[in-house]
């Protein structure tokens, strides 16, 4: 009887440990493409939440705003309104520091952090205008307003770039 050569086997053994080495790196790297996708569709979901609360607040207080210059609200209602609304700006705002961007989404978020702080900046000095009367005091809160609006449109771009770049 004829032994078998032992390179033959051990060639085999070589080649099924290897052949399980490339699996298992394969399933390993799928599994860290998914839970990427998954941690992106996440912070992606919050963040789309995160400016709709921000968009109806902001949308709900302008229109208190219109009623109060209508004169259906007094002076005093509208301060207290003010006060809400730049606390619930405030518990905004710091909803932002809560997420965990990819990498590549980090520049637009700290850029609608930015909006948001802005746009908070533009209230205060909204409310300061209800209470002295200073037409200065409403050209800056407009200033601010417009400098929102800009690092708005900025962090949009910014996110659909970084959207298009982790789409395969």
């Amino acid at each position: 009887m004829k032994k078998k050569p032992t390179t033959s086997r051990k060639g085999t053994y070589i080649a099924i440990v290897t052949g399980a080495i490339i699996i298992g790196l394969v399933v390993a790297v799928n599994y860290y493409l998914d839970q990427a996708k998954i941690s992106g569709e996440r912070f992606g979901n919050n963040l789309q939440q995160i400016q709709a609360d921000l968009k109806n607040r902001v949308s709900d207080y302008e229109s208190k705003i219109t009623m109060w210059q209508e004169g259906d609200l007094t002076e005093q209602e509208i301060l207290q309104i003010s006060e809400n609304h730049l606390s619930e700006l405030e518990n905004i705002l710091l909803r932002y520091d809560t997420l965990l961007p990819p990498q590549t989404f980090a520049t637009s978020l700290k850029l609608f952090k930015l909006s948001t702080q802005s746009q908070l900046d533009s209230d205060r000095l909204l409310k300061e205008w209800i209470e002295t009367g200073d037409n200065s005091t409403k050209i800056r809160s407009n200033e601010f307003l417009q400098q929102s609006f800009e690092y708005e449109t900025s962090a949009l771009a910014s996110y659909n770039m970084a959207k298009m770049s982790n789409t395969p």
